[in-house]
Parts: structure tokens; sequence; C-alpha cells
């Protein structure tokens, strides 16, 4: 369990204490990371006692996920939290902070911590320097709201980053209480590891949005009873024929690195990637860019056959 800090009447941190601490937690607000973190903190023993939420979906998150905690306005929730915890999105966070620095209503003490992977603990500024203790923790994960959203924080990583070593050993607990792994990131590369995030999350999404468009495109003949086979609906048969391929390159790349590198590109087989594009532009330019843009990438990191480098060089042109 969490140790519970002591505080001097400015607000200081004075020591840590070691007894065991059950923190009464406020969350603001009750969306996909945030519901699903209280969920996790209740879990490991903590209170979570209120909740802001505004829209339908967020008041259904909270009353499904947090059955026992109070729906209550935000200044309410940060008025009674030792762990008050901010779970809006990016470009909500500093107008939030600011908000609740300007009314005065976190008290000196309270733990702040916000779940935003770009920001780091300047952006809870006003809030620390009228006591607050700081932390950014922001699970390495993708939230759907639903259930699988709170089984997979058990083997998430937690980007963690706070202004001191206590901040950082209170950081630390959380997660390891919420069943994730911590990892140290320096206030300074908190937005070079977001866009890292980013980068090999949602674009991976949209790579495989648009492969299985071409592959609907490429299997829209008659199938072999002579009916059509693809429908428009996702779960259907090009997602099950790229699915294993994907997911043995994706273990691949995880387990051995750039040795995971297959196929035409990493081969330098220039006759095979000039068919590609041009099959792939007859049917979609911007998939068209993307593949050149991604075959590029491909071939630099193979240091593959020159040719083939100058191929994708003029084509991206």
């Amino acid at each position: 369990m969490l140790t519970s800090r002591s505080v001097d009447s400015d607000g200081a941190n004075s020591g840590v204490d070691p007894a065991p601490a059950r923190l009464t937690v406020g969350i603001v607000s009750a969306g996909r990371v945030g519901s699903a973190l209280g969920v996790a903190l209740e879990r490991a023993g903590h209170v979570v006692f209120g909740v802001a939420a505004i829209s339908d979906a967020s008041v259904h998150r909270a009353r499904t996920r947090l059955p026992d905690s109070q729906i209550l306005p935000v200044e309410q929730v940060a008025q009674r939290s030792e762990l008050l915890l901010l779970a809006v999105p990016d470009a909500e966070l500093a107008g939030l902070v600011r908000g609740l620095a300007s009314a005065g209503v976190v008290r000196a003490g309270t733990i702040v911590a916000h779940t935003s992977g770009a920001n780091g603990v300047g952006v809870l500024a006003p809030l620390t320097e009228q006591g607050a203790l700081g932390l950014a923790i922001h699970p390495a994960m993708t939230f759907t709201g639903h259930d699988e959203d709170i089984a997979r924080l058990a083997n998430a990583c937690f980007g963690i980053t706070a202004a001191d070593d206590i901040g950082y050993a209170i950081a630390q607990a959380l997660v390891i209480e919420m069943g994730g792994e911590p990892v140290r990131i320096e206030e300074d590369q908190r937005t070079l590891y977001h866009a890292a995030l980013a980068h090999g999350s949602n674009h991976l999404v949209t790579l495989i949005v648009d492969a299985v468009s071409a592959l609907r495109e490429a299997m829209s003949g008659p199938g072999l009873l002579g009916q059509p086979v693809v429908d428009e609906q996702p779960g259907g048969l090009p997602e099950r024929l790229i699915g294993p391929l994907v997911s043995a390159a994706l273990d691949n790349a995880l387990r051995r690195g750039q040795a995971a590198l297959t196929g035409p590109v990493a081969r330098g087989d220039v006759d095979a990637v000039a068919a590609h594009l041009n099959a792939v532009e007859s049917f979609d330019e911007r998939l068209a860019a993307s593949y050149r843009a991604m075959s590029l990438r491909t071939a630099e990191l193979a240091r593959t056959n020159p040719a083939l480098l100058e191929l994708l060089a003029e084509k991206g042109h």
C-alpha cells in the first residue's frame, strides 16, 4: 500500500511516513482512462469517493465502473481529494489546472496526478505553487471504454514524471499498486515519448485500416461458390486474412527488432515494389503516398538495394 506523507503547515513535504495509507481519491473526469484507473485504485485499497462526469457516456461509466462513488462538481471533487486524478484530454489539461488554482479548491499537500502523455509536471505549476504535489502518470495503453481496459492495465507500462525523488517514489508506488510497470520519463522528453507511442499505436491502426481497404478491393470478386465474400463490416475475411500475418510481424518486431524485416522492400526487389506502387496508386493515391513513405523508411532501415532507394525517393517527389 502507498505510504502516507507528512506535510508541514505551509504545504511542504517534511518526510515520508512508513505507515500504510489509504488515499481518498477524486477523479476528473470519468472518461475511459479515468474510470479504468479508478477501478484499479479501488482494487488497490484506495477509496474513490467522487468523480466529475458531464457527458452521458461518462455518467454511465461512473455509475457502472465506480458505483460507490458520488458524481460531483469538479470543485467538490478537488476540495475533498487526497489524490486528485486529472484524466482529461491533453488540450483541456492546462485550462483545468488554471481554473482549479484560481478557485483555490486544492488543498496544500494534495497529490495531483494527470494522465496526459504529452505533458510532464510543468503543466501543474499553478497547483504545485500552492502546495500540491504534482505527478504525471500516463498509462501507455489504448482505452476503448470496455472491460478489457481494466485487464490490460496489469500488462501496461506507465510513463511517470515528477519534480523530485519523493514524487517519483509516490508515482512508482501508485503504478505498482494498479498492477502496471512504472517507467521514468524526464520532463524534457515527454513530447518525444508521447510522439513515439502515438506513431507506434495510432499509425498502426491507420496502416491496418488502409491495408484492409486494399484487400477488400482485391477480394471484391465472386468467392469460391460464386458469391461475394467481402462486406464493409470490420472483422470479415480481409481482417482474418491479414490478422495472423500482422500479429506475427508485430511479435517478431518486438522480439527481434530490425531483423524482423521481410518482404520485397527488405530484399531490394525493385520490380516487385514498382508493381506494388502502380497497383496501389491506381486504387488510392493517398494510400500510395503512405506506401511509398513507409517503403522508403523500410529500405533505409534494411540498407537495401540502392536502386530501390532511388526508385522510392523519385516516387516520393
